[in-house]
């Protein structure tokens, strides 16, 4: 049989680089690896010998686009290991910097990346001259969370005052109220970003993902909480590794993470909806059903819905830390360093970011193990991928190239942050 082949050079619309190969004989997709090409970049490694003190800075530069999920997931693990416990006014912050990197990261992805393949549009410049009113509110959106970044981490690419125990300073509550007006009006635009892409036109297709998320007993999940999934797991973080495991795959430089017992997995906004659409404030549960999402979505081109949804409650979560914010008398807890583990895991923008370090007894690092959420997703998308090539295979090779772009980019991938994509090879035989 004859056989085709499918160039893309680089996706677009993505952070990293990389390359898909779609292998198709007769009428089905027999083979879809999502190849990640950039060279390894070790910050495990590079932490090993480092102080503990240093941790959030160094890891930080894993991505500009969400540092606070590495800085907060390190500082959760360095606690645990010394035994330290940050609660109280300390804690809210933690949550509201983290909504800040929500907001400026989902907004970003949902109207700057994802939403020109709904609109059938090539990027986000042709777009400003369709929908230049949608555009410039995304960018005020994105703004008001890199405000917060800036205001609680002192900037936001790679901010400078988080630390294990708190931060090495905290605001003042005039300088939060300085926010609330920003908020207000992002809170009012991303009301109306989930309705605007709820009316895209979606692919019909339905996935039987296994859901992984964090579920706390009574927050919807930023910083703590259980590992838990659609099926049968329900563990503390520190037993990650009892059902998860990281492969070595011969077409990625990333490590592909499964569950042991099943296989591929799902991380994100589609997993912590379903797994913890209880936790979400009643304003935007009701915006959820007026929209027509279903509590558990398991169309993995609907998260862009989902994602504008949690936009909303950043900014909902964000006005409501500030609002009830009183100092704390010092801003951070004391540390003592000893030698121990340390285990910590929190929701990244796209999922769960789980670390794991072993200190000496002067609080030094013996080993670090950090497992980003898009190593997680990688099966999942690979298995994404061949089922929508597998539904195109009598349309032209642009459509498939088309498709499987926008496939891709339902996921947000941080390709950079699993160590990068898209050059995409069909072979028909």
């Amino acid at each position: 049989m004859p056989t085709k082949t499918i160039n893309v050079d680089y996706l677009a619309r993505v952070e990293g680089e990389g390359a898909l190969d779609i292998e198709i004989t007769g009428d089905a997709v027999t083979s879809a690896q999502l190849r990640i090409f950039e060279p390894p970049r070790f910050f495990e490694a590079f932490l090993r010998g480092r102080g503990y003190a240093e941790t959030p800075d160094i890891v930080a530069r894993i991505c500009g686009i969400c540092p606070i999920a590495y800085q907060m997931s390190v500082v959760h693990a360095i606690e645990d290991a010394f035994g330290t416990k940050v609660d109280g006014q300390l804690r809210a912050l933690r949550r509201l910097i983290y909504c800040g990197e929500w907001i400026e990261s989902h907004a970003l992805h949902v109207v700057m990346l994802h939403a020109p393949d709904f609109l059938g549009l090539p990027d986000a410049i042709r777009m400003a001259r369709d929908h230049g009113d949608l555009v410039r509110s995304a960018l005020a959106l994105k703004k008001a969370g890199n405000d917060i970044m800036r205001l609680l981490g002192g900037r936001e690419i790679h901010p400078v005052n988080v630390k294990p125990g708190g931060f090495h300073r905290v605001p003042s509550r005039a300088e939060l109220q300085t926010l609330v007006e920003r908020l207000e009006n992002a809170r009012n635009i991303a009301t109306d970003l989930v309705r605007w892409v709820a009316t895209f036109p979606f692919p019909d297709l339905e996935r039987d993902y296994e859901f992984v998320a964090l579920r706390h007993e009574n927050e919807y999940p930023l910083n703590e909480g259980r590992l838990v999934s659609s099926c049968d797991i329900d563990i503390d973080i520190a037993d990650y590794e009892s059902e998860f495991e990281e492969r070595h795959v011969p077409h990625s430089t990333a490590l592909h993470s499964l569950l042991k017992r099943r296989g591929a997995y799902l991380v994100g906004p589609l997993a912590r909806y379903a797994l913890n659409f209880d936790r979400l404030p009643s304003t935007v549960q009701a915006l959820a059903e007026e929209v027509g999402l279903d509590r558990i979505c398991r169309n993995p081109f609907k998260s862009i819905v989902v994602r504008a949804i949690e936009i909303l409650f950043a900014c909902e979560e964000a006005l409501r830390i500030i609002t009830a914010y009183e100092p704390p008398a010092e801003a951070a807890v004391p540390l003592v360093p000893r030698a121990g583990t340390g285990f910590g895991c929190t929701e990244a923008p796209r999922g769960i970011c789980w670390h794991r370090y072993e200190f000496a007894e002067d609080g030094t690092i013996a080993r670090a193990r950090i497992v980003p959420p898009t190593s997680q997703n990688q099966p999942s998308i690979e298995a994404d991928l061949a089922v929508v090539a597998g539904s195109l295979l009598d349309q032209p090779d642009e459509v498939i190239r088309a498709r499987c772009e926008q496939t891709i980019r339902n996921y947000d991938p941080c390709i950079s942050c699993s160590t990068h994509f898209l050059k995409l090879t069909v072979h028909r035989s």
